[in-house]
């Protein structure tokens, strides 16, 4: 890929915030294949809003303000969105059985379970293609006849593939819509959030290319493999950089957004705006702790966000991630286009935090 003035890191930072500037520069440099976003808000205001690099494997075209990227794991919180909006209108019972909404559904869950990633849906017995990806209704039959890898509420995983659809069945069933067209019209318009599940041609066209996706961190693990590699493709990038994969709505993984649109969402998190405040307390607070099942590391989830000291948030799979630090009232957003390790965004949310006089995280 060869380095072109324009593609060099593009956006405003305020007065005070330079080294954040610097130190994005530095990852655009640094990285291999395509180029990354970043946007923080804190305290109401755009305090960070950068973008640059390529948004195409060739390196001729530009990551513009608008570019669009999939940031994986990050777009679950926008999944879990829908059904807690169904939660707060009264439609939507956390601790009802899933059988009331989805009556197929095969394993004794909640959506409590569901969206606190307790229900143990995480992998598929029987192989599947990846065109089954491209057929909701399809997928969503696998999942209704597929057992539970532990009886729901006794222990958690992430379900890295099918949260999304795990989630989004039961809003469709409750409401009608796609997730997709509800996360459109209910979440994503009202808070003017560029963010989607299911891309228009107009979105596709603003898409840019993933690269580097051998450079993916591995985790050791049969469950971890059993639970992303079948079905295949979601690190091939013929598949993932491919039109029929981007209008499909895979919402665990392949929502497209910009940072400002990722950081958006946690903006209006903290703004009190979305949800209720008594629901917003239950969403990001502690539901489960420990080892996780798949993953194999300590973590604790919410409902549909990952929690931790400082806040609530999602980090997805090749290093982008959005979040809010609730005590120092930030919200922020990495995506990148180059696969790799999640160092770059703890640089950049770390450079950040010492421009406002926080310790590092």
């Amino acid at each position: 890929m060869n380095t072109v003035t324009r593609f060099d890191a593009q956006g405003v930072v305020e007065p005070g915030f330079e080294t954040v500037r610097e130190a994005f520069a530095r990852v655009l440099t640094e990285q291999r294949g395509t180029g990354a976003a970043l946007a923080v808000w804190h305290e109401g205001r755009w305090i960070v809003d950068l973008w640059g690099g390529a948004a195409s494997a060739d390196g001729t075209r530009a990551w513009q303000r608008d570019s669009i990227v999939q940031p994986y794991s990050v777009s679950k919180p926008f999944a879990a969105m829908c059904a807690l909006v169904l939660v707060d209108r009264g439609v939507l019972d956390l601790d009802a059985p899933i059988q009331r909404y989805w009556p197929e559904f095969r394993a004794p869950a909640t959506p409590r379970h569901v969206l606190s990633h307790q229900a143990g849906v995480v992998a598929l017995d029987a192989a599947a293609l990846t065109s089954v990806f491209y057929d909701w209704h399809a997928l969503c039959a696998l999942l209704a006849d597929q057992r539970s890898e532990w009886p729901p509420g006794t222990a958690h995983g992430e379900s890295p593939l099918f949260y999304g659809h795990l989630v989004g069945e039961i809003v469709r069933r409750v409401d009608g819509r796609s997730l997709g067209g509800f996360l459109r019209d209910e979440v994503c318009a009202p808070a003017r959030l560029d963010f989607a599940v299911g891309l228009t041609a107009d979105d596709q066209a603003r898409a840019v290319e993933l690269t580097c996706l051998d450079d993916i961190e591995p985790h050791a693990g049969e469950l971890y493999r059993r639970a992303t590699a079948n079905p295949p493709g979601t690190r091939d990038p013929a598949v993932v950089n491919g039109a029929a994969w981007r209008t499909a709505e895979v919402p665990a993984i392949n929502g497209h957004g910009t940072a400002r649109g990722i950081a958006g969402l946690y903006a209006a998190l903290l703004r009190g705006e979305l949800l209720s405040p008594q629901l917003l307390r239950e969403a990001v607070s502690v539901q489960c702790s420990g080892v996780d099942r798949v993953f194999g590391h300590e973590n604790a989830w919410g409902l549909g966000f990952g929690i931790d000291p400082e806040g609530f948030g999602m980090g997805g799979l090749g290093g982008s991630f959005g979040a809010a630090c609730s005590a120092a009232g930030y919200a922020i957003a990495f995506v990148t286009g180059t696969m790799g390790t999640h160092a770059r965004g703890e640089l950049l949310e770390n450079t950040v935090r010492a421009c406002i006089g926080l310790a590092p995280i």
